[in-house]
Order: C-alpha cells, then structure tokens, then sequence
C-alpha cells in the first residue's frame, strides 16, 4: 500500500510540481492550501479507517490564513506522524525553534526534488517506516501503461490521451487494485477547488472507458465503487 503524505502549500504551481514529484515515486499524496483546510483534513483522517491515516506531514510555512507553525504545534499535540518543514525564510533561530517544537526536519527553499525525497526517506525511517517502490507499469492483458514514459499501448499500438485524462488514469495506476475516491481523485488531479465537482469524474472516465476498454458500457478494468470512487483491476 503507498504511504499517504499531506502536502500543505498555497503556491499552487509548486504544489502541483511537488504533488506529482511524489506522486511517480510512489506516494499517495492529498494536498491543501491552508491552515484550516489541513486540521479538517487531518482530524477527517484520524475519525477514518487505519488506511486513511498519514504517514507524513509536509508543511509550508507561510499560508493563508495563518502560519503554519500554528499547525505544526497542533498536529503534534494530536499525531505522531513526521513532520518535514518547507520554507523560503533562512533565518536560523527560526528552524531552531520549529526543530524544538516538533519538526523532524527543515528544508529551506529552493530546494532539490532528490533533496526532498531523501529527507522523506531519512522522516519516515526514523519513525520505522519505510518508503516502498512506487507502480509506475501496468500490464493487463492487451493494455501496457508506463507512467514515466507517459505512454499507454492497447494492443502494441498508442493509444492517445489528453494530459488530464493520462494524469486520472496514473494516479489509478498507482493505486493498483485499491478503490480511490472521489474526493481524492478529484484532489490530485484538478486541485483543491474542485473536490465537489463530481461530474468532472464522470465525463473523465467515461472519455477513458471508451480508449480503453473493449465494452465501455461494461468495463474490465476501471472500475466504478458505487458512492465511493474509482479502482484499477489488478493484474490477472
């Protein structure tokens, strides 16, 4: 099963970079932009099932409607989860006192993708965690999906897709033969403003069912969960 990261970051094209940086290495990846929208998320989170815990907390500092020192101070009062600060203010005193108040780690912006991945990696080992190979292949019968690639092949030949419809079906892919809902495919593939737009979901799919399933009507492999959200078959 991926581990599951919140990212919480305003700055909507680095939140988008980050988010998909994390998403190809394997990482399941809710985002949100600020202080309130992260509590909610968090406390929805721990009210969940085990699975829809977090496994790590990746927190900007300037949001908002607040700082987010304010939810580094709450989130470890009420979870035991690794929290990796990212923040543009180099100011020493500054990372000493947010290290002291619970952080695991500082890293100061700009900073590497490799970099963070590497601080991730180094978070979650210190709380017995570790980071597992992400799917970035899938093969089921007549269809071949290479997400670095960015390429889909149904029966050896190219099957074209428009960039949101490749980034819906590759955060199914990552999520091989387990039900993604509605909210969180609304998240990671539109953002943050549009987690009630249900029916973008719809049309997406049925775009895709008709690309690649042999029935559209009676799919195989992308699956609907009734009231719940999407899944991939796994391979058989």
């Amino acid at each position: 099963m991926s581990l599951r990261v919140l990212l919480v970051e305003d700055d909507r094209e680095l939140r988008q970079t980050l988010q998909g940086a994390l998403q190809v290495e394997g990482y399941d990846v809710t985002v949100s932009g600020s202080v309130a929208d992260a509590m909610a998320v968090l406390r929805h989170s721990s009210q969940a099932s085990p699975a829809e815990s977090f496994d790590i907390l990746i927190l900007d500092l300037g949001l908002p409607d607040g700082d987010g020192s304010t939810l580094l101070h709450w989130a470890r009062q009420h979870y035991a989860l690794p929290i990796l600060i990212i923040s543009a203010r180099h100011d020493e005193w500054n990372k000493v006192g947010l290290l002291d108040a619970g952080a695991d780690d500082y890293l100061v912006k700009p900073f590497s993708i490799s970099e963070l991945l590497a601080r991730i990696r180094v978070a979650l080992r210190h709380r017995g965690t570790t980071a597992v190979a992400p799917i970035t292949h899938y093969k089921d019968g007549e269809i071949e999906i290479h997400l670095p690639r960015h390429e889909v092949l149904l029966q050896g030949q190219a099957v074209k897709l428009t960039p949101t419809e490749f980034k819906l079906l590759a955060r199914l892919v990552r999520s091989t033969g387990q039900v993604v809902t509605h909210r969180q495919l609304l998240l990671d593939v539109w953002g943050d403003e549009f987690v009630e737009h249900t029916h973008y979901l719809r049309v997406y799919m049925a775009q895709l069912r008709n690309k690649l399933e042999d029935n559209p009507t009676e799919p195989k492999r992308l699956l609907t969960e009734p009231g719940v959200g999407y899944r991939l078959r796994e391979s058989t």
